[in-house]
């Protein structure tokens, strides 16, 4: 893993000399960087793959640049600022900063370079055919450029800034991740020594990247318009050279909390210089002359490394506007998510939990369940208490409206809203300010701590007793991400369960210092310890001869403490299964540390995000379900709630569809190699199990 570090460098810094990787058998470590890299290669292969819809593999396409953004704003940011703060910095696979950098531009320019031959020789094409067109500006007929060039007379040229460089205009800022235009402009009556300025205007955000053509599905790209009347933009000059380009800038956000007067005060002003963080990466169109990307490369202190020329459109994201055609036959099977039979035969949901545990399965089993637990809460004269976290719940969230009405009943609702969950942090903020006027106690989060932890509790007075309803997940309380990421969630009257969400919501909203909860597992306090007392649990188990094993699905496993266990437990003889949908910085299959490891990733239509972990115990199976990864960050730098499943009928149903099923697939899965790559099974039928489409169906038929 890389160092976090606090300060951040005002420029970029500059390449230094690298040292040899270390060879595979010398380190147990895959590189954390480089396997993120071939998770976003595993998304790449979903729009590569010709058996998918048309427009899912655009999304794909889609997804694997926004992961990318993100990659470079936070991950190589981060990298760039070892490299100047100490260039000597190993990672714990041996790699200098400088080494990694060099390594992820070899990885990625070749993968850049299939995803737009894959947009360009495939998917456009083949669009075509279904009479989705993005038309040159050159194809276009005469009326049609007559068209576009009154819309770009109303409604473009009026916002367009063009912004000079030259020795009485300093160079223009470049705001991240906007797409600008790059000129270079010469007056009409040049003279013979006089060079040519460079001039750069942004594409405006208010007009779409995408300018439809009539009412047909064609269009003409937004950037193609104004190059067609950019010299109208300057009247008496000549445009010698018009060409995209696009700079990503270091967005991570690092707040010193115990200097924070005002968290959230604190956290806008850090977002308001996210725009102006240095840059990491330059994207540029590849007719672009070498003179004007050398102008810009000095210009933004970027060297040949952080240059990527693109064949083709720049920011695909934008392209989505296609994916939002009326075209179901270029896209996968829409689905009605299902409810759990006890929900739909119970007019009340409490009585529904009291009757029994209810396991849900997203985006299978529909998200409504958990808006109408809190909707009922909200207007339930029994319900005294509603207390929640939030932390990502997307612009338009029904949970929060609910809560509010329930602050408005007169109803106790407190809730704490993590402002700095990466790059939801403006959304979050206006909730904050909405739920506080609304009379509700917020909380903006404990010092030093992220509250990545999924947890809402209902009180209700029920005759002489006060019962506490608890939703535990390990997803986001958001309607819109329930219906794309796979997450579990349970309703639960337990109550040890609700005695245990009592002492966490006292300690995120007061001064608790609770360290012993009754079943639920919460970092910082006892997460990591009991993770560790689990694994070693197995090897004396196996040690004496009973059933032992591992079987865990989770996002990202990068702590080398963790790694560490389960090498112990694997040179034991345990044997291991893992399904890790993103970073691997474990090493399978390794003689004489890790030969009983198995790991196994699947990308498919969803996105797989539910986390459990099964440990055999001696036959006395134990699953434990909840918003962790086996990261450090999980497990010592956030607030995170693990819980065990009680009764064998919720455990079947997880160790079924979460655990073992996966395993079993053969049309997504792919294993990790002890080198880092990642291969599929060797026979890939037409029948091959594919885990979400199984589940799919066997939803649709419950």
């Amino acid at each position: 893993m890389v160092v976090e570090l606090l300060d951040k460098p005002a420029t970029k810094p500059l390449v230094v000399k690298e040292t040899k990787p270390p060879a595979a058998e010398e380190n147990l470590f895959l590189n954390r960087e480089l396997s993120w890299i071939e998770f976003n290669r595993r998304v790449l292969e979903e729009a590569l793959d010709e058996t998918q819809p048309l427009l899912e593999r655009l999304k794909f396409l889609a997804i694997f640049s926004t992961n990318l953004d993100e990659f470079f704003m936070v991950r190589v940011s981060g990298l760039q600022e070892q490299l100047e703060a100490d260039p000597s910095t190993l990672s714990p696979d041996g790699l200098t900063p400088a080494t990694q950098l060099r390594l992820i531009a070899e990885r990625l320019r070749q993968m850049l370079h299939q995803q737009m031959q894959c947009l360009n020789e495939e998917i456009l094409p083949k669009l075509e055919e279904h009479g989705v067109r993005l038309v040159p500006y050159a194809n276009l007929s005469t009326a049609q450029r007559a068209e576009l060039k009154q819309f770009f007379t109303e409604r473009i040229f009026p916002v367009l800034t063009p912004l000079s460089f030259d020795p009485s205009h300093p160079f223009p800022y470049i705001s991240n991740i906007s797409l600008n235009l790059g000129m270079l402009v010469v007056p009409e009556k040049q003279e013979e020594d006089e060079e040519a300025k460079f001039a750069r205007v942004k594409l405006p955000p208010s007009v779409p990247r995408l300018v439809r053509l009539d009412e047909s599905h064609q269009f003409v790209l937004l950037e193609e318009i104004i190059a067609a009347h950019i010299e109208t933009l300057f009247p008496g000059m000549r445009v010698m050279e018009c060409q995209p380009f696009r700079i990503t800038r270091d967005a991570d956000i690092e707040i010193e909390e115990d200097e924070a007067g005002d968290l959230l005060k604190s956290v806008e002003q850090q977002l308001r210089q996210r725009r102006f963080g240095f840059g990491v990466r330059l994207e540029v169109a590849a007719g672009m002359s070498e003179h004007m990307v050398n102008l810009l490369k000095k210009a933004l202190e970027l060297v040949d490394q952080d240059v990527y020329a693109v064949n083709g459109p720049l920011n695909i994201p934008d392209l989505m506007t296609l994916y939002k055609l009326d075209l179901p036959k270029l896209k996968d099977k829409p689905f009605t998510p299902t409810t759990p039979a006890i929900l739909k035969a119970t007019d009340s949901i409490f009585d529904a939990i009291k009757h029994q545990d209810i396991l849900q399965h997203h985006p299978y089993d529909s998200f409504a369940p958990v808006v109408e637990f809190l909707r009922a809460a909200a207007s339930d004269p029994n319900v005294l208490a509603i207390k929640q976290t939030l932390y990502r719940v997307g612009p338009d969230s029904p949970i929060v409206k609910v809560l509010i009405e329930a602050a408005e009943r007169g109803k106790q609702v407190a809730v704490l809203v993590e402002l700095k969950a990466r790059f939801d942090e403006e959304n979050n903020i206006q909730w904050a300010r909405q739920l506080e006027q609304a009379g509700v106690h917020v909380v903006y989060g404990l010092l030093g701590l992220k509250t990545h932890s999924k947890i809402a509790l209902v009180v209700r007075q029920e005759n002489n007793v006060l019962r506490r309803y608890v939703h535990l997940s390990t997803g986001n309380y958001n309607p819109v991400t329930a219906r794309i990421y796979t997450d579990l969630g349970l309703f639960t009257c337990d109550p040890d369960f609700g005695a245990d969400a009592s002492d966490l919501f006292n300690f995120l909203t007061g001064y608790s210092r609770q360290n012993t909860y009754r079943k639920l597992l919460v970092a910082p306090i006892n997460l990591r310890e009991r993770f560790i007392e689990l694994i070693r649990r197995e090897v004396a188990h196996h040690q004496a001869g009973r059933k032992a094993g591992i079987i865990a699905k989770f996002n990202s496993l990068t702590d080398i403490s963790i790694i560490e266990e389960l090498y112990d437990a694997s040179r034991a003889g345990v044997p291991i299964d893992l399904i890790v949908r993103g970073i691997c910085c474990l090493r399978p299959g390794v003689s004489g540390h890790s030969e009983t490891i198995r790991v196994g990733s699947i990308v498919g239509r969803f996105l797989e995000h539910s986390r459990a972990y099964c440990f055999v115990n001696g036959g006395d199976e134990e699953i434990y379900v909840g918003s962790a990864d086996w990261m450090s960050r999980n497990l010592d730098r956030r607030v995170e709630v693990i819980f065990p499943l009680r009764d064998e009928r919720t455990r079947e149903r997880v160790r079924r569809e979460v655990l073992e099923i996966p395993l079993a697939d053969h049309a997504k899965m792919r294993w990790l190699q002890s080198d880092g790559n990642y291969l599929r099974p060797a026979s890939r039928e037409d029948s091959a199990l594919n885990v979400q489409e199984y589940l799919l169906s066997l939803a649709q038929t419950a």
